[in-house]
């Protein structure tokens, strides 16, 4: 072999190491948002993923490698505190030199309150049905923004409360919005090209397809749902209320408060009046909670029931879970009926 032919494979090497080398690492917190980052990395690299789909994010404990994947990274995309209030002090030790992006803090998205009750009777969704109003909610956010540290205190205190909601005043369910997530699309091929500029028109090109293929599944899911659409059905707890306003449907209430919570004997005595009052027709478990609650709903009457699940416990991590994950939310429910 000539020493030609071996000094050119080892510059070769080198310099694909280099290439590899200068391609970001990437860590994110649960699935839904691992797949989004994957879509935008396409071809590119990998993200590595903290939450596995199977597990919960309100009570996981970091392993040794999710530290390291956390130490080691680059870029950090997460949900936020309102979701993971235990990944804050994480991320602050292990990931001091990351480029750190809570997705619930971007502009151009709104994000949703807590709805109270097990009957929802506060909150209308005919009252957050002007979409215009994004930008105008988004710039209050962020005048907001310099509160967070008081706010995120007074949330640990809270914490332990099961009378009040665990993770503060927004629902941190906004994965379940497509078209939040055509949002977060843009804002991570943004990220991504601040840290990797040689990439950028591939991360946004990745993520202009992304956002297409989006609008496609809006119309796929549209169809599932339109048979249903004044269906009256009860959900575990209170995720979906981003997937709803997206899609024009409606729950009749939630069986537990929220997602760390046993309901108590009178709200789901309040439930079940409900389900029999008005003729509910559909109640929906989850896979990560307690089936017999959902059973006591709905024994005795003509409820159906079923299983959704906000998280993709049962998918493939990658590129491609978004969107079986959102098909699945809508023709899971069309079949309840």
């Amino acid at each position: 072999m000539s020493n030609k032919f071996l000094s050119t494979t080892s510059a070769f090497l080198l310099s694909t190491s280099m290439l590899v080398a200068d391609v970001p690492k990437v860590t994110v917190d649960i699935a839904p948002v691992h797949s989004l980052v994957s879509k935008v990395m396409n071809g590119v690299g990998k993200p590595d993923l903290i939450i596995p789909a199977g597990a919960s994010p309100h009570a996981y404990q970091l392993k040794p490698s999710n530290a390291k994947s956390i130490e080691d990274a680059d870029i950090v995309f997460w949900v936020g505190e309102d979701l993971t209030p235990w990944l804050e002090k994480g991320l602050s030790s292990l990931a001091q030199d990351a480029s750190i992006t809570p997705l619930l803090g971007v502009d151009g998205i709104e994000l949703l309150s807590f709805r109270e009750g097990a009957l929802f009777e506060a909150h209308d969704h005919d009252d957050n049905d002007d979409h215009d109003d994004h930008d105008d909610h988004g710039k209050k956010k962020h005048d907001d923004h310099d509160d967070h540290d008081d706010h995120g205190k007074k949330k640990h205190d809270d914490h332990d409360d099961h009378d009040e909601h665990a993770h503060g005043d927004h629902d941190p369910h906004a994965w379940l919005s497509p078209q939040i997530a055509k949002v977060w699309l843009n804002v991570i091929a943004a990220k991504l090209s601040e840290a990797d500029p040689d990439n950028a028109a591939k991360y946004f090109s990745n993520a202009k397809l992304a956002r297409d293929n989006m609008d496609s599944l809006v119309s796929e899911v549209n169809s599932i749902l339109d048979p249903i659409r004044d269906k009256k059905f009860v959900v575990f707890h209170d995720a979906y209320q981003y997937f709803e306003k997206d899609f024009g449907i409606s729950a009749s209430g939630a069986i537990s408060l929220g997602d760390a919570s046993d309901p108590s004997p009178a709200r789901l005595a309040e439930i079940r009046k409900r389900v029999v009052d008005e003729a509910v027709e559909c109640v929906l478990a989850e896979p990560q909670y307690k089936q017999g609650l959902v059973k006591a709903v709905v024994e005795g009457t003509n409820a159906n029931t079923a299983v959704i699940d906000p998280l993709g416990v049962k998918l493939d991590s990658g590129p491609n879970l978004y969107e079986n994950l959102i098909r699945n939310l809508a023709t899971n429910l069309a079949k309840c009926f």
